[in-house]
């Protein structure tokens, strides 16, 4: 039976699906990226703000088309959508033949059978025949045990590794918690073995991820483990590269400045989320740190760590932001100049804390700060950018452009899909190489070189 799997949202997300994808194979279904052409089609669902419920809503229901345009005879609804609104799914979206929740997801295959022999298919399992709509959800504190297969969906030389799942910080704009559970951490022998066996298969970059990487191992070993995994995940040898991401600011201690400075193979690169710099909005927004902080913070880290690219995400339009706090956190971004930003327009989510707040800001004001920041970045970004001009980067080939000759790849200040790239001519290199590449130009969020 062919199966077609939809992965939308974070990159935690595609984890889980490149999971859920090394599960099916192991059970015998084979993979295909064509609808038409599929038995089984498998969305893993975001919810995270209004644009990704609106996107993984949309897909469900094109998907769901494929049962009378196609031959799909099962859709099934996976991850955070599906968990956090799992009551109203099947009235909602009669298209949808079963939900997996977020904590259940190596449960894919067990719900592929039910599903089928509840429709009377010969090769699902008999056992399972008087099972109606099934909500493979569970207990969101749950934590799948052990290792599991992988089938890679980013091209095999680079990899995410999900370090823990849930988040205990309860932001007041969020709703991950409730999909998701309280933080837990994942135990450092299966992170290793994983890490091992992704090396294995050629990957050469760790990129490590988590609601909050910052408090790994708080839950496990009564400590911030992250600089003894960093030290554990760089002994394995075919690893070049260690990336981390979304490392919460109030979190971030000397411990792990020095792992990241002390360690060859840890990039000296950072994401760290701060959402504003306006002490008043931070504590209704219920994070825990204040703008003195934050700026204390990347002083620091510029000064021991040289050169370190430093990326945030911020949130613009929050309840009760005002004209002024606006121009503080524009103030703020021009002052820092960091190598990588990103900007979100708050979106009202269902269920949070914020989301009744008075002093809501309307759509289109919030869409208007979201766009002025983001110029104001550009600018900024095409400035950093042009510093690297007439300097060697070490760049990770990912590949050749269409345009003949023209290879693109990463250097330290790139994570995949969020930030720049390097465009150089391609002087007999191929993907998965590092290579080193002389800068000549600069545009806004990418560099052009040469390769040495």
């Amino acid at each position: 039976m062919k199966v077609l799997f939809v992965s939308l949202g974070c990159d935690k997300n595609r984890v889980d699906s490149e999971k859920m994808l090394g599960i099916l194979l192991k059970d015998g279904y084979t993979l295909t990226d064509d609808e038409q052409e599929a038995d089984v089609i498998v969305v893993n669902t975001c919810c995270f703000i209004g644009d990704a419920v609106e996107e993984s809503i949309d897909t469900l229901i094109e998907m769901g088309r494929m049962k009378t345009e196609g031959r799909c005879r099962a859709l099934i609804a996976c991850g955070c959508l599906a968990e956090r609104y799992q009551d109203d799914f099947f009235a909602e979206l009669p298209e949808v033949d079963a939900i997996v929740g977020t904590a259940s997801w190596d449960r894919i295959s067990e719900a592929l059978k039910r599903v089928l022999a509840d429709k009377g298919e010969a090769d699902a399992d008999p056992a399972a025949a008087d099972a109606e709509h099934l909500r493979f959800c569970g207990d969101i504190d749950r934590l799948p045990a052990g290792t599991h297969p992988r089938v890679l969906t980013t091209g095999g030389h680079y990899a995410y590794l999900k370090i823990a799942e849930g988040c205990g910080k309860r932001c007041t704009y969020c709703a991950i918690p409730s999909v998701r559970g309280d933080y837990r951490s994942v135990p450092m022998e299966d992170l290793l073995a994983e890490a091992s066996r992704l090396a294995a298969d050629g990957v050469k970059e760790l990129i490590l991820v988590a609601q909050e990487t910052t408090l790994y191992g708080t839950d496990l070993y009564g400590r911030k483990a992250l600089p003894e995994l960093l030290e554990k995940l760089s002994a394995i040898e075919d690893i070049r590269w260690i990336r981390l991401l979304y490392c919460y600011p109030e979190e971030i201690d000397d411990g792990l400045i020095a792992a990241i400075r002390g360690n060859e193979k840890v990039c000296n690169y950072l994401d760290i989320p701060i959402q504003h710099i306006n002490d008043g909005i931070l504590r209704r927004m219920g994070r825990r740190t204040t703008g003195d902080g934050i700026r204390s913070l990347i002083a620091k880290l510029r000064a021991e760590i040289p050169g370190i690219a430093l990326r945030t995400t911020l949130i613009t339009g929050f309840p009760g932001e005002t004209e002024e706090d606006f121009g503080e956190l524009c103030d703020f971004v021009r002052e820092i100049r960091f190598d990588r930003l990103g900007v979100f327009a708050y979106s009202q989510e269902e269920g949070t804390a914020a989301a009744v707040m008075p002093d809501q800001i309307d759509e289109e004001v919030r869409g208007a700060r979201r766009d002025r920041l983001m110029e104001i970045q550009q600018e900024i970004s095409l400035g950093r950018g042009q510093e690297f001009v007439g300097q060697t980067l070490e760049v990770f080939v990912e590949g050749e452009m269409s345009e003949e000759g023209t290879a693109v790849g990463r250097s330290y200040r790139d994570a995949p899909d969020v930030d720049g790239y390097v465009f150089f001519e391609n002087a007999g290199t191929e993907s998965g190489r590092f290579e080193r590449v002389l800068v000549t130009a600069a545009s806004e969020y990418d560099l052009l070189g040469v390769m040495l």
